[in-house]
């Protein structure tokens, strides 16, 4: 027998009590204040949506029960059963008035069997964390800083709005997973198992358990191949497909994500199993053991996205609606790559489905970071052994998990507590959780913790890291390289300043003079400094200007400056590490999206709306690339990869150019790019002689200012651009004007830009449209052409209308 059913969704109505105020729902009977709440939803959410909850200044909530009440009148009577998605945190469930089920974990689904009457009540009571946080345990080996209180390594629950300083004190209660109502049917299969594999000779194999009422042997069916299922006990069956030269599922930057179909036919009838793709994932440790690559196939894959967070911090959601238009962002600024942090919260199948879809490669912490758990407490452990065990099943068909991690900053945070290395090893990340990968998603390997390896756990010339020199520890740019980082799975934190349209709509206030806009600039707990100050840092060492002076007198120039430093910072870590001989492999930048409008972390704002970090990383992230590098006497070298799976035929061209207009020295060069590759290359091959490009040997006054590297393909579009600048940006700061066209194709709405003179940082602002690029260098000579592409919620007939402006332009631009 299979389940069908629906989703119990709508009629919750919600009461806050105190803690303990009501023993069971009879003593609710005198309550008349209740709203109405969103299943799924949290507590939060309900308070919001009533106008008593405000996410920039939240109330804690951790004091109050939350009682949540579903009327089920009019159902038909018969067996049925009760699904909890995940209820948050300490539950109980109430049915028809007697306590049916108790619930200490916020990461654990529950399957609760009922008979319905046709007149049923459904409560589910949250109880107060706050006791519960407040409970004496073995005494940890070391307390962390960050996360508050500390009673919180005790409890299952996300570390989400527990990190002051990280993000807003929003505590998770209520029923932030579905609950669904489900009736036993026959003929449809149901406790569907999968397990896909590649090998190496190219063969799928397809693995398959499911629970079907049927007097006769299924066909399951996949990319062509069909087998009748073999009859265990107790109506189980189970298949085993191979699948000669199966289309393999690759990341989208080096190939295409290919899903495949799997049917299940009985007595004729098809049924849909779900889908999957076939891929092979390992981790190479290089012939010293030092290293941290991801071989995907077989190839060696570079990494590159970023630290997922929420889709939102109020409601916590889980659907595919408000994933969707973040992970379309994500795959258009060409990542492959998101991280799920420790401090987070185990993502839905609905969020693997779209990247499995998209083809970004998912690092996914169990939800563990900082504390020292009591992992030897047989309670802890078995709500530990369920929650991961479910989760991996749920996800068991998804070829986008790649790397499954016991945590985050757990080794770190003993390690700089200066505990001993005996101290930072556990049965935890050790035994358990490693167990439970091998059993449930063998295909995926598993790091012990993230970062792990080195002398020192965070050491970033081994294994993996969370790299802050360039960034948090304001060292110079060519610390990327001396640091010999091998795979960041966290880099690059700056307080990344929102466009004007958002700050406008959503922060009206004086850049970093308001406490408003203080509020929402993340900082380390404890720390004399927060990630404003690193941005400012950069700002100066890139663009010689005092940041203290400029915001008091010229708060627009700040700002830009701002928002082009982080770009101008990222894209060229980014460029250093992607070189041909770069010891690194991968990193991920902290993070994807802000939880509040603001100067947060994310490279994405709390609207959706991408900011010049976003813009900057689409263009490091390539798969089809071009960059220089300033190797000080050796010259400057010419980078190029080509990281696609099909071969490139272009043309790479170089110019050094002076007062930003002049061509000093040119040279060009037709390359064949084969797929998965890379070459480096001096300028002095493309030019044919000795050119001082680095300005190195300073024999007399320097004869350029900016060098432009370009891949043309053969219609004369520009694949790929770099710059380099030889006394730095802020002398190559030329009056430059602009010029922009709109008009309109089959497609939409695109903007032609020119300029006179090379300028720096070229913003496209227009409200209700997301530019193809932006905060980009713009040299003379060529047409630039951006696509704007309607947002959400923009009529797709209206015409786009904004400004053009660059950093050194000597006017703005209205189209």
């Amino acid at each position: 027998m299979s389940e069908t059913g629906k989703a119990l969704s709508t009629g919750w109505r919600m009461a806050l009590t105190a803690a303990n105020a009501a023993a069971d729902p009879a003593a609710l009977e005198s309550l008349s204040d209740l709203l109405d709440a969103p299943v799924p939803g949290t507590v939060a959410g309900a308070l919001e949506r009533a106008g008593r909850f405000d996410r920039t200044a939240p109330e804690p909530l951790d004091h109050l029960d939350a009682w949540y009440v579903l009327d089920l009148a009019g159902e038909a009577p018969g067996e049925a059963m009760l699904h909890f998605e995940g209820l948050a945190t300490i539950t109980e469930i109430w049915w028809n008035g007697a306590l049916v089920l108790a619930s200490d974990s916020m990461f654990v689904r529950h399957a609760l069997p009922v008979t319905l009457t046709g007149n049923d009540r459904l409560f589910l009571c949250f109880r107060a964390l706050k006791p519960h946080l407040e409970k004496r345990a073995a005494r940890a080996r070391w307390r962390p800083q960050m996360i508050t209180p500390q009673g919180l390594r005790l409890v299952r629950t996300t570390l989400l709005g527990r990190m002051p300083g990280w993000c807003p004190e929003v505590h998770a209660t209520g029923p932030w997973r579905p609950v669904r109502l489900t009736r036993p049917t026959p003929a449809m299969a149901s406790d569907i198992r999968l397990s896909a594999r590649l090998h190496e000779n190219g063969k799928g194999q397809l693995e398959i358990g499911f629970t079907l009422d049927s007097a006769r042997a299924p066909v399951v069916e996949c990319a062509g191949v069909a087998v009748e299922a073999i009859p265990n006990s107790d109506r189980s069956f189970s298949a085993s497909l191979t699948i000669p030269g199966v289309e393999a599922w690759w990341p989208h930057t080096h190939g295409g994500p290919v899903l495949h179909d799997i049917s299940l036919v009985v007595d004729g009838v098809r049924q849909n199993l779900g889908r999957t793709g076939f891929r092979r994932i390992e981790i190479d440790r290089g012939s010293d053991g030092r290293d941290f690559a991801l071989v995907v196939n077989g190839t060696k894959i570079f990494c590159r996205g970023a630290v997922w967070t929420n889709a939102d911090i109020v409601d916590l959601p889980g659907t595919r609606e408000r994933y969707e238009p973040l992970l379309r962002l994500a795959a258009d600024a060409n990542m492959n790559m998101l991280r799920i942090g420790g401090t987070m919260a185990y993502e839905t199948p609905e969020f693997f489905a779209l990247c499995d879809e998209l083809g970004i490669l998912v690092w996914h912490d169990f939800q563990f970071a900082n504390f020292d758990y009591p992992a030897n407490d047989p309670a802890f452990v078995a709500n530990v052994q369920t929650e991961v065990s479910q989760f991996l099943d749920a996800t068991a068909a998804s070829p986008s998990l790649a790397v499954l991690c016991g945590g985050s900053e757990i080794d770190q945070q003993a390690a700089m507590l200066g505990l001993p290395e005996t101290a930072w090893a556990g049965p935890l990340t050790l035994d358990i959780l490693p167990a439970l990968v091998a059993a449930h998603r063998p295909d995926v390997p598993y790091v012990e913790n993230s970062p792990s390896g080195g002398a020192m756990p965070f050491s970033p010339n081994t294994g993996v890291t969370h790299y802050y020199g360039v960034g948090a520890y304001c060292r110079a740019l060519d610390d990327a390289r001396r640091a010999e980082v091998r795979f960041a799975a966290e880099s690059l934190a700056f307080a990344n300043v929102p466009e004007q349209e958002t700050l406008d709509a959503h922060l009206p206030v004086p850049a970093v003079h308001d406490p408003r806009w203080k509020a929402r600039v993340p900082r380390d707990r404890g720390a004399s400094w927060d990630f404003e100050d690193v941005r400012d840092h950069y700002l100066g060492l890139l663009y010689e200007e005092d940041p203290a002076r400029l915001r008091r007198e010229d708060p627009s120039r700040y700002l830009d400056l701002s928002r082009a430093a982080v770009a101008e910072v990222m894209e060229a870590t980014f460029a250093e590490w992607r070189r041909e001989r770069s010891t690194c492999n991968g990193a991920l930048v902290w993070t994807y999206q802000d939880l509040l409008p603001g100067a947060g972390w994310g490279i994405v704002d709390a609207t959706g709306l991408p900011k010049s970090a976003w813009h900057a990383l689409r263009r490091a992230f390539r798969p089809v690339q071009v960059t220089l590098s300033d190797e000080g006497t050796n010259g400057l070298d010419v980078h190029v990869r080509n990281d696609s799976a099909r071969k490139h035929q272009l043309t790479l061209e170089l110019a050094c150019l002076r007062h930003g207009r002049q061509t000093v020295v040119s040279g060009k060069r037709e390359m064949a790019l084969a797929p998965h590759s890379s070459t480096t290359l001096p300028a002095t091959d493309l030019f044919g002689a000795f050119f001082d490009t680095t300005y190195a040997f300073r024999f007399g006054p320097p004869a350029h200012d900016i060098t432009v590297g370009r891949l043309v393909d053969g219609e004369g579009r520009t694949v790929a651009e770099a710059f380099h600048f030889p006394r730095g940006r802020a002398k190559a700061m030329s009056p430059a004007m602009l010029s922009a066209e709109l008009r309109q194709d089959a497609e939409n709405w695109v903007l032609d830009l020119s300029t006179d003179r090379f300028v720096q940082s070229v913003a496209i602002e227009a409200e209700g449209f997301l530019a193809g690029d932006s905060w980009f260098h713009l040299a003379p000579g060529r047409i630039k052409s951006i696509r704007l592409s309607p947002r959400v919620g923009t009529d797709t007939a209206a015409k786009p209308q904004g400004t053009v402006r660059g950093i050194g332009a000597e006017t703005v631009i209205s189209f």
